[in-house]
């Protein structure tokens, strides 16, 4: 990587020299926001200049950075950013630990400070080599005590995928790689399902080492995080990858893939209710952290599954009996209302308000079960939210804390301090469809004989069966219908829109199945949740699996 060039900077130019030409002393120092070195002088100093950087600064600065950063002069880099301690050693393992050379970067017109720009290179190991080429990009900021204009350090510079702490190595790789297959034996690779990438990261960390294979050549991100799987970027010479079954299906997957990515944000899990086994994860964006299975967010009118199920446990409603629906109604201080303030005429059942979404049917109700914590109960107890999943990827598993009074309110209707993934909308959909919580899964038990999470008890026979009426007449006739229209067999739905403070649009939830298969969905400011999540759920369980 070190070609023994070197980057002079003479009278604010930036000139590329070959070693061993003579080259004048580095003047152009780093800021002291991050640990910047070097001194100015009284003149300088009374020079500062101050505002944002000109277009011609960040093209020179940008152009230096580049330029010294090709060239394998960290050193030289680093002065240009405005953290010269934490931008150094990451350059420099750039050619030393991750053995990248011949580097070429080819910069993009400049967006106001930002400047994008491509990365072509060869990693060379032990003999053998391959290409490299990503995007990225920079901004040039003003250094707060230099005045001059410096790139603003992130390690997102190096490499769109780096993160804080992380670095790029090369060599043999520390876990032998994995051939994950689904349920039926297709292989599973993160070039043709994306939003498994870190998935399949998670597993080769987990099971690599026992699943038969043997290390190859790679160059990987290491996590400073050592519970985090590294991230592989590039594989040199492949070794023997051992197989890890899951319980994916390759169909409901690459239907997932598809249906998130007709949205800037969205995430869908499916999952078969009669064994808890998932079936599909998707996101878009993909990350790291994976939305799907980790996210932390307020469901919506789809957790009334949950307060459904609790209502006709304690015997306060019926499928068919009456359910007052009132434009609005008041718990304590907080008066909650329904979409477009609409209510349903008196002699309305519980079945149409659950497929109307009627957020007071639900609210006048609270005072009948005289106890706050109840909803929390039920989804411990029946719906198995809280419990520690262990499902062989890193999950949240949900939360739905015991409150009181307005917030207590809230909950019932999805909203306040519930959070929920849509994995677990995913399962709550499955336990009411079977009566049973089974704990997802994306790896057989069997795999490393972990202990499954249990729920104390199951749903009554006739509570499963009114739950099933509510979610099938809110595909049929409710909110889910337009949505669920195109989907076939025993099918059900529940939608959901979850209010976030500081949008202005809400969230889009849906969550359905059908025969043997549940399916939900979230669209960030998606709106109401037949628009958008809707459609996403339609098209995993139309897929089957």
């Amino acid at each position: 990587m070190r070609s023994g060039a070197k980057v002079a900077v003479i009278g604010g130019a930036f000139v590329l020299v070959a070693g061993g030409i003579g080259y004048g002393a580095y003047s152009m120092l780093g800021d002291t926001d991050g640990g910047g070195g070097g001194t100015q002088s009284a003149s300088e100093s009374s020079k500062v200049k101050t505002g944002p950087p000109s277009a011609e600064e960040i093209a020179e600065t940008s152009k230096g950075f580049f330029d010294a950063w090709a060239a394998g002069d960290a050193s030289a880099a680093a002065l240009l950013t405005n953290n010269e301690s934490g931008a150094e050693p990451v350059l420099a393992s750039y050619g030393e630990d991750a053995h990248i050379g011949k580097v070429k970067i080819t910069p993009g017109p400049a967006t106001g400070t930002k400047v994008p720009y491509t990365v072509k290179a060869t990693i060379s190991y032990e003999g053998k080599s391959k290409p490299l080429s990503y995007a990225s990009e920079l901004t040039v900021v003003r250094g707060l005590t230099t005045g001059k204009a410096l790139v603003d350090w992130e390690p997102t510079v190096v490499h769109p995928q780096l993160t804080e702490g992380a670095t790029l190595k090369t060599g043999e790789s520390s876990t032998p790689a994995i051939e994950a297959v689904d349920r039926n034996g297709t292989v599973l690779t993160k070039e043709k399902y994306p939003s498994l990438g870190p998935i399949l990261d998670t597993l080769r960390k987990k099971y690599g080492e026992t699943s038969g294979g043997s290390a190859g050549i790679e160059t990987w991100i290491e996590p400073a995080d050592e519970s985090q799987p590294d991230v592989n970027l590039v594989t040199l010479t492949k070794g023997k990858p051992g197989k890890v079954q899951t319980t994916l299906d390759a169909g409901a997957q690459a239907a997932a893939e598809r249906a998130v990515k007709k949205f800037p944000q969205a995430s869908v899990v499916a999952v078969k209710p009669s064994t808890g086994a998932i079936r599909a994860v998707a996101n878009n964006p993909v990350t790291e952290f994976n939305v799907a299975l980790q996210g932390k967010q307020a469901p919506g009118s789809t957790l009334k599954i949950m307060t459904a199920a609790m209502l006709l446990e304690k015997g306060l409603v019926t499928a068919n009996g009456a359910a007052e629906c009132p434009p609005d109604v008041r718990y304590y201080t907080r008066t909650i209302e329904n979409l477009g303030r609409f209510s349903l005429p008196d002699g309305s059942t519980f079945t149409q308000s659950f497929a109307k979404s009627c957020n007071t049917a639900f609210i006048k109700l609270i005072d009948d079960v005289d106890d706050d914590s109840a909803l929390a109960k039920e989804a411990r107890e029946v719906f198995g939210i809280g419990l520690d999943w262990k499902t062989g990827v890193v999950t949240s598993d949900g939360s739905v804390p015991e409150e009181v009074q307005g917030e207590a309110a809230a909950q019932y209707i999805g909203q306040g301090t519930v959070q929920m993934n849509v994995l677990n909308m995913a399962s709550i959909t499955a336990t009411a469809r079977t009566g049973t919580f089974r704990q997802p899964i994306i790896v057989p038990q069997s795999l490393d004989n972990r202990e499954l999470a249990t729920a104390s008890r199951s749903l009554s026979p006739s509570v499963v069966q009114q739950l099933n009426t509510m979610m099938r007449a809110t595909a049929a006739w409710g909110t889910g219908a337009k949505a669920m229209g195109s989907v076939g067999g025993d099918k059900g739905a529940k939608t959901g829109s979850a209010e976030v403070d500081g949008q202005d649009t809400s969230n889009s939830w849906f969550t359905g199945f059908s025969n043997d298969l549940a399916a939900a969905a979230v669209v960030q400011t998606g709106g109401h949740g037949g628009d958008a999540a809707g459609p996403v759920v339609a098209e995993v369980l139309q897929a089957g699996g």
